[in-house]
């Protein structure tokens, strides 16, 4: 069996803390999850799988070319999870036109009031990208801060579902995946991420954030276990919403 991807970044004597400390140990999965898919846009991926410092001149959020393994990944959870009848949510940003709205987001980016810089003009920045555009079935909640229950629905639209967890995926590992994880630990919801469903555009924030995660907030476990958890529960657990849904915040709106 292969090492966590965190590993890498540990010294010894973290890895001894660690062992002995007594955290790590596996929480499991609940009984009726939701999927949560955290800001997978085109800010956050770019419009093309390229460098990140290719990407970052047109897209300054973009994690460069290792956002769109990572889509793929995600694009099989959402697969079994239709096909299972399971709760798929979405989240993505959504602005004012003049970015007034931005708040706190502009003190710590000195790029905040940039449009990305695209050939392709018609594609906001906060359009879940195309491969993983949301179904009818689908739920996307629109939020202006990292996590996906500050602000928004997520707790109450997860009540209405009657879910006991969530398994987590999207972008960035140590900034809204993490937020949104440590809201639902919070909020006592059993909680796993799928690793290769997760990404940032930092390669040791990516891990170390996963490494704590793992040892307090949530499980972090391989895409084809979760994969294997799902085919395992029974069909038709919920009931989700029949409408339409727009893939996209509202004309003109960016991150």
């Amino acid at each position: 069996m292969s090492e966590p991807i965190w590993n890498q970044f540990l010294t010894e004597r973290d890895k001894q803390v660690f062992a002995a400390s007594g955290y790590g140990a596996r929480g499991g999965f609940g009984k009726r999850p939701a999927l949560l898919v955290i800001d997978v846009n085109y800010a956050f991926c770019g419009d093309k799988s390229e460098p990140i410092l290719e990407s970052i001149k047109k897209w300054r959020n973009s994690c460069g070319e290792e956002s769109w393994p990572a889509v793929a990944a995600i694009k099989s959870l959402i697969d079994k999870a239709h096909e299972k009848g399971l709760p798929v949510i979405y989240t993505t940003g959504v602005r004012r036109e003049d970015n007034w709205d931005s708040g706190s987001w502009s003190w710590k980016n000195d790029r905040n009031g940039e449009k990305p810089i695209v050939v392709v003009s018609n594609i906001d920045g906060n359009q879940i990208v195309d491969e993983i555009a949301p179904g009818p079935q689908d739920i996307v909640i629109l939020k202006q801060k990292p996590s996906g229950f500050f602000g928004t629905n997520m707790t109450s639209y997860l009540t209405l579902l009657g879910c006991d967890s969530v398994v987590v995926t999207g972008t960035t590992t140590s900034g809204c995946v993490r937020a949104t994880v440590l809201d639902a630990f919070s909020l006592n919801y059993r909680v796993a991420l799928a690793e290769e469903g997760c990404f940032d555009r930092s390669q040791a924030s990516h891990a170390i954030n996963l490494c704590d995660m793992n040892a307090k907030y949530a499980d972090v476990v391989k895409t084809s276990e979760v994969l294997g958890y799902f085919d395992s529960l029974p069909p038709d657990l919920f009931e989700l919403p029949k409408g339409k849904v727009r893939n996209v915040a509202t004309p003109g709106n960016r991150i």
